[in-house]
């Protein structure tokens, strides 16, 4: 794993945790919120209604860049100090809060702004900014990144990926950003009130791939003229900034910083069939006018950001796949059939060993490339197998949980369902999430 800075993120957190009101909103023990959700929205709207002004800064200068860590040379899988007090803050925050309300928010497409609130306390969109920046670290710490992610999908994918959507845009905007871009926007993730913000890479369409772009950023004057459609954009009814995917006039496929009040930018829900719970919309970007100081970083640097998206949904899909394992274990245990648990059936016993290896390997493949990525090694073959394995298995062991319930899998009375469904997004979201 890799290390961190001598004063440790896991004790910063704790410190931000200790010198908040969430204790008390939450304290990590009450699992009976109740809590106020937003109303459906239909239809395209404009996404203007953020009160917060970004004050630009002129500037294209590098920017500060976390540093990587020194290879050691041994692979070692077990987490710092700094990662596991972190880890166990945050899998307390998803047993205790995100599990108990993971129904509910499905219901209504939306994660509590309560709950999006509490994450902000105790730090979670600051794990990969800069100390100097109003970060927690110096150091790039995918690993934790990726520890994080499984932690929180461990009570509700859905909602950790809404909780997570506004930390991937400041992990980007940390790692290629300009000088002139950290300075006008990472103020706002690292103070109290962290912007709703979005990666926003899918496009609604058939086989979709993103380095073949249909969203287009034409030169036009000082700047460029956006158009295109996205998919899968974490609550954009919301978002106050966007990082949009398009095809670049002279550079290619390309990320650029859009602002949620710039004309012709508008929003519609999207519900899905998983992770509901994120609120995801679709937006449309009608000749929305960008300076050229609004591209964030090269075509190599959007290429690393995909891998680095797709490193964070395996992150995701070990959470729930673990759950899932857990829940259905329990229930083999406890259900009995003839007089006896029905896991002592022998095809019982085996479809639960193989759900176990199946997640051992994808954890030990997506914590191998993490561990790459924070040596500054080249990650891509491994995150490659990350992603495959996390998309193939993560589906199969939701598919096993429903089928080891039988018809109570099927039902809603029992979770199982909603883990298959949410798993079932590993293999086709790209963007949203960033370790």
């Amino acid at each position: 794993m890799a290390r961190t800075d001598p004063m440790g993120v896991g004790l910063k957190v704790l410190n931000r945790l200790a010198q908040s009101s969430v204790i008390d909103r939450f304290g990590l023990r009450d699992a009976t919120q109740k809590v106020v959700y937003h109303g459906a929205r239909n239809g395209f709207k404009a996404a203007g209604t953020a009160q917060r002004t970004f004050t630009k800064v002129r500037s294209g200068g590098q920017g500060a860049r976390p540093s990587t860590s020194a290879p050691t040379g041994v692979f070692d899988l077990t987490p710092t100090d700094d990662q596991q007090m972190m880890v166990e803050v945050v899998e307390e925050f998803a047993r205790e809060v995100l599990r108990p309300g993971a129904e509910s928010a499905e219901a209504v497409n939306d994660t509590p702004k309560e709950i999006l609130g509490q994450t902000s306390d105790f730090g979670l969109s600051l794990i990969n900014i800069p100390e100097d920046l109003g970060g927690l670290s110096q150091e790039r710490s995918a690993v934790t990144g990726v520890l994080v992610a499984e932690a929180l999908a461990s009570g509700d994918m859905g909602q950790a990926v809404a909780c997570l959507a506004p930390s991937a845009v400041a992990t980007a905007i940390a790692l290629w950003g300009t000088e002139g871009q950290q300075q006008t926007y990472l103020s706002a993730f690292a103070g109290d009130d962290v912007p709703a913000a979005a990666l926003a890479v899918a496009e609604p369409r058939v086989l979709f791939d993103p380095f073949t772009l249909q969203t287009t950023a034409r030169r036009s004057g000082a700047g460029y003229t956006l158009s295109g459609l996205k998919s899968g954009v974490v609550r954009g009814s919301e978002a106050e900034l966007f990082v949009v995917a398009a095809e670049v006039e002279g550079r290619g496929p390309s990320m650029i910083l859009v602002e949620a009040s710039a004309a012709g930018v508008q929003v519609a829900e999207d519900p899905s069939m998983g992770l509901r719970a994120a609120g995801l919309s679709r937006l449309a970007l009608d000749d929305v006018q960008v300076a050229e100081d609004a591209v964030l970083g090269s075509v190599e640097d959007y290429r690393e950001m995909v891998r680095l998206s797709r490193l964070a949904w395996a992150g995701l899909a070990l959470g729930t796949a673990r759950t899932t394992l857990d829940y259905v274990k329990d229930y083999v245990t406890t259900r009995e059939a003839f007089g006896e648990p029905v896991a002592y059936r022998q095809s019982v016993a085996f479809t639960v060993a193989d759900m176990a290896i199946e997640l051992e390997g994808m954890r030990l493949v997506t914590l191998r490339a993490a561990s790459r990525v924070d040596q500054g090694l080249d990650a891509a073959r491994e995150i490659a197998l990350a992603r495959k394995l996390t998309a193939e298995y993560g589906m199969k062991i939701g598919t096993d949980g429903v089928q080891m319930l039988g018809g109570h899998g099927f039902v809603k009375e029992h979770p199982v369902e909603r883990w298959y469904r949410d798993l079932r997004a590993i293999g086709v979201m790209e963007g949203a999430v960033l370790v």
